[in-house]
């Protein structure tokens, strides 16, 4: 208590989550894949693991909500208003063991919760490694034109050779442009963000580091080589933070590339660990470490990217509620300020080529992206309703009445894109459930920028 009062990251970490932090750093551990946070007596998903058992059941999204806890065939333990920890532990076990989990649906107003069933698995790097896909529509004005689309769930060691091996694959492939996908990226490695940064501009700075003593240090990207050059954009949402903010920065200041998607988290801090065991030595019990804020990231045009995070050129609807959610909303969270710009170069201005994608944007969202809008207004009246009933049948009826507006949803959908209706929702075909609306139109707005030949203009720094 007394370390988080003096700032949001500064904390203790007991032995139980010191032992956890090791495992992550380690990037190997048994369990379901998830990151997961407490939040109004809640525990909440924060992220998935890519390739994770969470991951690929395709049941658990961030915002979802875990109120009960079973072991194989056991009865489900009700965790609502339990420590953090302690829901951990309930949910962590040996690979190949069986846990159950009650889910109640960030996204959705039912109050019945889903419960799914997971088989713990060792996570390892190799399922969070960057990975890549081609994208070609198969209908529509940019039908069999390509699209790389490169994902990068965090930012580990030797990020930058994973992500060249990529780009190098999809230039064989012949794509037009490139989409970095770096929703529900955390961070992690600063030098890893400078070495990606480095592989899409020739040189310059990336972040400026700023100390307690107020010692400025420049990141920096020296090799003279650029890697990419061609049509680049950058796909963020609320998640992404840290790291991802400093690369996702670094290209915007340089007018390298567009910023697709929502608002940043705005972590824009830096913490080391240190274990108390190594200072206090006399006792039989291991003691955990603490975890204290040593300095704050900087872009290079001298803004911070705490609270802020990054404002993406082109911004998507989205339910979350920026002033619910984000490093501004943690307690004591160091306040936004910023120091002198760096000395680097841009390319080409892009300001009126903003503006008419912005428009064509607004224009497709007004039909791809309706259910958004419609979820925020019932999210809100949803949000000032303080009550919850216990009548078993107004319960089962918002049920229903929630899977049949998913279903009529999903048949809009599939006229849309020339394919059958469905009578349930367990009947939907491959090419919906593999459709990402972000992602869609984060390829719509690339295919948009090639029209505009943002290329010539970004093809040289100025």
């Amino acid at each position: 208590s007394f370390a988080r009062s003096i700032e949001a990251h500064t904390s203790y970490l007991s032995p139980r989550n010191a032992e956890r932090f090791q495992m992550e750093m380690n990037l190997s551990f048994e369990g379901i894949g998830a990151v997961l946070l407490s939040e109004d007596d809640f525990t909440v998903i924060r992220s998935v693991v890519p390739g994770g058992p969470a991951d690929l059941s395709q049941k658990i999204k961030p915002e979802d909500k875990i109120v009960g806890v079973a072991q194989d065939e056991d009865e489900f333990v009700d965790v609502i208003g339990w420590r953090l920890d302690e829901v951990v532990e309930l949910i962590k076990g040996p690979k190949g063991s069986t846990v159950k989990l009650q889910i109640m649906k960030g996204s959705s107003e039912s109050t019945v919760p889903d419960v799914v069933t997971l088989i713990r698995d060792k996570i390892k790097l190799e399922d969070r490694e960057a990975k890549s896909e081609v994208y070609t529509p198969k209908t529509g004005p940019h039908k069999d034109q390509k699209l790389g689309v490169i994902a990068i769930p965090s930012f580990y060691n030797k990020l930058h050779q994973d992500v060249q091996r990529e780009i190098a694959s999809l230039t064989e492939q012949g794509v037009e442009g490139i989409i970095v996908d770096l929703r529900g990226n955390g961070g992690g490695s600063l030098t890893e963000a400078t070495l990606l940064s480095g592989l899409f501009i020739d040189k310059g700075p990336v972040v400026q580091i700023r100390d307690g003593a107020g010692r400025i240090r420049l990141e920096q990207d020296v090799d003279g080589k650029v890697f990419y050059d061609g049509p680049l954009t950058v796909l963020v949402d609320r998640y992404s933070a840290s790291a991802s903010e400093i690369f996702a920065a670094a290209m915007q200041d340089y007018n390298r590339a567009l910023i697709l998607g929502e608002q940043t988290f705005g972590k824009g801090t830096v913490q080391q660990h240190r274990p108390l065991g190594r200072i206090y030595d006399l006792y039989e019990n291991p003691l955990g470490s603490v975890q204290f804020t040593i300095a704050k990231f900087y872009r290079i045009n001298g803004g911070s990217t705490q609270h802020k995070g990054v404002i993406p050129d082109i911004l998507f609807p989205s339910v979350i509620d920026h002033a619910d959610w984000g490093e501004s909303q943690e307690d004591n969270a160091l306040p936004w300020d910023s120091i002198a710009r760096a000395n680097y170069t841009t390319f080409g201005e892009n300001k009126n080529v903003v503006e008419n994608l912005t428009a064509l944007h607004k224009q497709r969202v007004k039909t791809e992206f309706n259910y958004i809008y419609e979820d925020m207004v019932r999210y809100n009246l949803k949000k000032e309703d303080k009550t919850i009933s216990l009548v078993e049948s107004e319960r089962v009826s918002e049920k229903a009445e929630n899977e049949k507006r998913a279903l009529v949803r999903t048949n809009e959908r599939l006229a849309r894109l020339g394919l059958e209706k469905v009578e349930n929702l367990d009947d939907l075909p491959e090419e919906l459930d593999e459709i990402d609306g972000f992602l869609e139109e984060a390829a719509n707005i690339t295919y948009d920028v090639l029209a505009a030949d943002v290329y010539a203009i970004n093809s040289k720094q100025k």
